[in-house]
């Protein structure tokens, strides 16, 4: 995992109600973190993404998923450094109410 994709983890996914998975494969795609239950993905993107051909393979990813009913979310790693707050706020704003009773 990246930096940005521990400190996600450890200081808020894994400390969620609803089970999230690291590194996940769904399909032939592996993304960075999945919640079954909510059908959520969440993507932290580097520099790497900024790519035309990044660019163009995460929006095909991305239909693909969404294609198959689940909610993708993505952030960068900027975002996350400087708004770590809200990121956790907009991924929490996700989850389904039965978790957050």
């Amino acid at each position: 995992m990246t930096e940005e994709e521990k400190k996600l983890w450890y200081q808020f996914l894994r400390l969620l109600p609803c089970k999230f998975h690291r590194q996940y494969v769904i399909g032939t795609y592996i993304v960075d973190f999945y919640c079954n239950a909510a059908k959520l993905v969440i993507e932290l993107d580097g520099a790497q993404h900024y790519e035309d051909a990044s660019i163009e393979y995460d929006a095909k990813r991305d239909e693909w998923l969404r294609s198959n009913g689940l909610t993708v979310l993505r952030y960068t790693n900027i975002e996350l450094g400087q708004n770590f707050k809200g990121v956790c706020e907009d991924i929490y704003n996700h989850l389904p109410e039965y978790f957050l009773k």
